[in-house]
């Protein structure tokens, strides 16, 4: 990991860095050196495009008493490109304007080749940020894309609980692993999303094999998330990483 530049406003220190060729963003506090514990911000695009709304998650978070961090994901922002994640998100928009169903095939070439890569990328991130000084476990996970949380909850053991967004399809092969997820789960699903199928979002809500799972469905579409709902994460996470 190599830190780049560092900036700081309001108390937050925001540091990015470069994880091998990966670009991410790390938000530490500016004067409590107290070891924290880490929330991982996941997001569906670029770091650049998503800023605005990753970096105001990562500094509640800092203002309630964890680091938090983030990288950008494979085929996004500054990445290469792949192109056949291209052609399958070029799928998915003409299948959903013409009011087809997506199929199965689609969402596998668009999501798992996306989570098979990123996961390992994701878990390099926490050996390296569990390295340092004043960041300790237990980890959380907040955001989408939402199999990316699935697989994290379900392969490592470092994150003990995740807030996960149902605004993202979900390969049905990914339903078994979902099974084998047993941390605590809280699950945002807009209920009048135009870009989430909602039966599959409740479906894999049931499959989730966690003895604690609370769906919160909102009206409302992609980006109308209430804001109490900041505060019910916030809640949510006071009672597993603190």
């Amino acid at each position: 990991m190599h830190f780049i530049s560092e900036n700081r406003l309001d108390g937050v220190i925001e540091r990015e860095f470069t994880l091998g060729e990966i670009p991410g963003i790390l938000w530490t506090p500016e004067s409590d050196s107290t070891p924290r514990s880490l929330i991982l911000i996941g997001h569906p695009g670029g770091l650049r495009a998503m800023y605005p709304r990753v970096a105001g998650r990562a500094r509640d978070a800092v203002a309630n008493g964890y680091v938090a961090a983030t990288i950008e994901l494979p085929g996004a922002g500054d990445r290469p490109r792949s192109e056949s994640a291209d052609q399958a998100r070029a799928d998915l928009r003409t299948a959903l304007t013409a009011g087809d169903p997506v199929t199965d095939d689609i969402v596998d070439r668009l999501v798992l080749p996306l989570v098979d890569q990123a996961v390992p990328e994701w878990r390099a991130l926490l050996d390296e940020l569990l390295a340092l000084p004043g960041i300790q476990g237990p980890v959380g996970y907040s955001g989408g894309v939402i199999a990316l949380g699935l697989r994290l909850a379900a392969v490592e053991p470092r994150i003990a609980a995740a807030l996960l967004f149902a605004g993202s399809y979900v390969p049905r092969s990914m339903f078994e692993e979902a099974a084998r997820v047993s941390i605590p789960l809280q699950v945002l699903l807009q209920w009048d999303d135009e870009g989430n199928d909602r039966q599959m979002a409740l479906d894999l809500f049931d499959a989730f094999g966690s003895k604690e799972k609370t769906l919160h469905a909102n009206m409302g579409g992609h980006t109308g998330v209430p804001a109490f709902e900041g505060e019910a994460g916030n809640r949510f996470f006071a009672r597993h990483l603190k």
